[in-house]
């Protein structure tokens, strides 16, 4: 089945949030509005490094209109945050250390008066030195940013000895890779509304990948019980996992709590920017060697990741790339070193593809390089030294047994666009200033937050008094599909209709816990859920017809209990039928590998993409004109769902390759909005498409589908660097892929345009 924009047949489906998404009528978190609200905004430091003297909000507090003014000194629990490590503080109490940085909040009665009111707030600064180079941080002499240094995590992994590996090396490839401070741009920025209850409770509407984790976080910072704290968390309009971190939720809460009325927050863009996660920009230093046949024998690798003024999730990117910078090649000595580090710097944290996207640019570059050494087809190359069904991982452990490397390599080596860089190896310009190429790469991604790391998952399914089956899930909905995929395996997989169902997720009031909505690990926990909850279910309503005087050996269809063709009950008649609902529960963890090494990771999709660049001699810009991407993920469950993933995963990556970097002078962002932030558009992104899925697994694989979310994102970015290469002959170690370097190439004025030209 190859997926297109095109495609078509049974099933696809309307997604059941489509309709309202395409008109306009759907109301997101931040469209919420409350009678008697009040508009929160926060004050955030004016510098990038400063000891605070002194705070003084008396002005702002006698502004009429303005009902709450909060510091650190009116935060009643803990005045910090962050998933992994509560590390970045709500209030900084003595000491900024980026401009995002928040000082004081306020409440009041419009817009206009919050801005007025954080105008005549005075903060005293002594400023401090700023440290923005992540390798000047490391120097001993450097100012420390945190009491316990400027170094958040280490990791490393080695096998064998490479130093004397390398001895025997007949090539060597060593060259340094740079990546960009790339900004999640979603449609939706950061905000909610925050409205205290009459019962003393407080329900939250405000964009999350994981409520049960904001209202445990906001319950530490509150003082409050977790189950006096109701968080609402869906649908959101993107996050791409720039919220799945606290962003406006503490400031909300507090200001709503302290004034007793609604508090609807809501960053502009500039405050989205100054204030958001970007992607960590890192230093990927790479020496890799191989015999003459290209077997590859060594490689060693040094990570430096930039983390910015806070932890975030810095550590778990950090062990992400650590195991992602080996990939998918069998080599046996292998030495990895990698650090994450504070800096002054806007804060870095979690990203689709989540520090795999940096990893793999680097390592595919070096075997494009290593295969131009040898004198072979950079895609050969790959085929030699791929992983096979039955290897360990990255990092030797133990992983469900895989052949994806195999089906997704020998996918792409027959699709047209590689047929045609075969034939046609020699790119000759077809107009007197535009230039082609075809590059590829490859890649095995993790799935699932690893070993060591809480992962739990689970569900419910629920016959309602209305005769509706509720199927209820502690899943976030933001924009991903994970309503129509449920819908659809419900539908397909079991029988039942559309119109029996009612999804209900993102109220942690009413859901399971069913761990995050990240790390693309949704639909498989969903799939392994419903494997479980769907018999028990199925058999419960069967005996409840039974009891009922419907007969023995039922089942359940569309519209109710069937038997020999015939529809023995309704659910609603079934529902009525019963003194109380039927209900069917599971809890159960992520499957994890048995190596004891955190973050480890036991389940992959691999991804081969091949692309059509175009260069333009004239200015240097590189456009993407064809894409063609393989993906072994298992069997797939929602088509239409699985195509947007990866045309959506490829479009950001196209961002992260051509033109996005958010920009940093000395602690303050040179990238103020999207006036000066470029991200694709669809003239940026209106070539082909094509995604051919590999379903098979292998048969004591019982995982099922595996998620795409992030796969799609992992790719490009290598490949097009491959066509750039092809197209211009310029190898490139930086991204995003400046103009100016491919205009600077002999080629754009040299005797391939001239000789087209006569």
């Amino acid at each position: 089945m190859l997926l297109n924009r095109e495609s078509s047949g049974a099933r696809w489906r309307t997604r059941p949030d489509g309709l309202e998404k395409v008109t306009g009528k759907l109301q997101y978190l931040t469209d919420r509005s409350a009678e008697g609200m009040l508009i929160g905004r926060v004050l955030r430091s004016a510098k990038a490094h400063a000891r605070i003297l002194g705070i003084r909000t008396e002005a702002a507090a006698n502004v009429p209109g303005v009902y709450a003014v909060l510091t650190h000194e009116d935060v009643p629990g803990l005045n910090a945050f962050g998933i992994a490590f509560p590390h970045q503080p709500v209030f900084c109490a003595d000491r900024v250390r980026y401009t995002g940085d928040a000082i004081a909040a306020v409440a009041a009665e419009n817009e206009e008066l919050a801005e007025y009111a954080l105008s005549l707030i005075e903060v005293d600064y002594e400023p401090l030195p700023v440290v923005t180079d992540p390798e000047e941080a490391l120097r001993e002499d450097a100012i420390l940013l945190h009491p316990e240094g400027n170094v958040l995590h280490r990791a490393e992994y080695r096998e064998g000895e490479p130093e004397a590996a390398f001895a025997s090396c007949a090539y060597v490839a060593e060259e340094t890779y740079f990546t960009p401070r790339q900004m999640h741009t979603y449609m939706e920025t950061e905000g909610g509304l925050f409205v205290p209850e009459a019962d003393g409770k407080l329900t939250v509407y405000s964009a999350t990948q994981h409520g049960l984790k904001d209202r445990m976080q906001l319950s530490r910072i509150l003082a409050l019980p977790e189950e006096r704290i109701r968080v609402v968390s869906s649908p959101i309009g993107g996050s791409f996992g720039g919220k799945d971190e606290l962003n406006v939720q503490p400031y909300g809460a507090l200001l709503a709590l302290r004034t007793g009325r609604p508090v609807r927050m809501h960053n502009s863009r500039a405050e989205s920017v100054r204030a958001g996660l970007k992607r960590h920009p890192m230093k990927i230093t790479m020496r890799t060697g191989c015999d003459r046949e290209g077997r590859l024998l060594a490689h060693t690798v040094r990570v430096v990741s930039d983390t910015g003024a806070y932890a975030t999730l810095g550590t778990e990117v950090l062990n992400f790339a650590t195991e992602h910078v080996i990939g998918p090649y069998q080599i046996k000595h292998i030495d990895v070193k990698s650090v994450c580090v504070y800096t002054n710097n806007g804060v870095s944290g979690e990203f689709r593809g989540f520090g795999g996207n940096q990893a793999i640019f680097a390592l595919e570059g070096q075997i494009d390089r290593l295969a131009a050494m040898v004198g072979i087809d950079p895609w050969e190359i790959r085929r030699r030294n791929l992983r096979k069904l039955g290897d360990p991982g990255p990092l030797g452990q133990p992983i469900a047994p895989t052949d994806g490397a195999r089906q997704v390599w020998e996918a792409l080596e027959a699709c047209s666009l590689m047929v045609e860089r075969r034939e046609s190896p020699a790119r000759e310009p077809y107009d007197p200033w535009t230039v082609t190429g075809i590059g590829a790469a490859i890649a095995m991604h993790g799935a699932g937050l690893g070993f060591g790391i809480p992962d739990p998952a689970g569900g419910r399914l629920r016959l309602a008094p209305d005769g509706r089956i509720e199927a209820v899930f502690g899943y976030e909905e933001f924009g991903q599909g994970l309503i129509a995929t449920m819908e659809q395996m419900l539908v397909e997989q079991y029988g039942f209709a559309a119109e029996d169902l009612r999804i209900i997720i993102g109220d942690t009031d009413v859901v399971p816990n069913s761990g995050s909505s990240t790390a693309s690990r949704a639909t498989s926990m969903m799939w392994m859920a419903l494997r479980r909850l769907v018999p028990d279910f199925a058999a419960k309503l069967t005996a409840a017809v039974e009891r009922a005087g419907g007969g023995a050996g039922c089942h359940p269809g569309k519209g109710g209990m069937w038997k020999d063709g015939n529809r023995v009950m309704t659910y609603v008649e079934l529902a009525q039928a019963l003194s109380e609902p039927i209900v069917s529960e599971t809890a159960f963890s992520y499957p994890t590998t048995t190596m004891e090494r955190v973050g480890a990771h036991f389940l992959y999709t691999y991804a081969a993409v091949a692309v059509k660049v175009e260069v333009n001699t004239l200015t240097g810009r590189v456009r993407i004109v064809d894409q063609y991407h393989a993906i072994a993920a298992g069997p797939v469950a929602n088509p239409q769902g699985y195509l947007g993933q990866i045309e959506g995963g490829a479009a950001m990556a196209a961002g992260f390759t051509l033109t996005e970097d958010a920009r940093m002078d000395e602690g303050l962002y040179l990238t103020k909005n999207l006036d000066t932030y470029l991200i694709p558009t669809v003239l940026d992104f209106n070539g082909r498409i094509q995604v051919e899925p590999m379903e098979d697994l292998p048969e004591q694989d019982t995982y099922g589908p595996r998620g795409v979310g992030e796969v799609g994102s992992v790719c490009l970015a290598p490949a097009v660097a491959s066509a750039v290469f092809q197209a211009v002959g310029k190898r490139v170690n930086r991204l995003p892929i400046e103009p100016e370097l491919l205009q600077e190439m002999p080629f754009m004025s040299g005797k391939a345009v001239d000789s087209h030209v006569g």
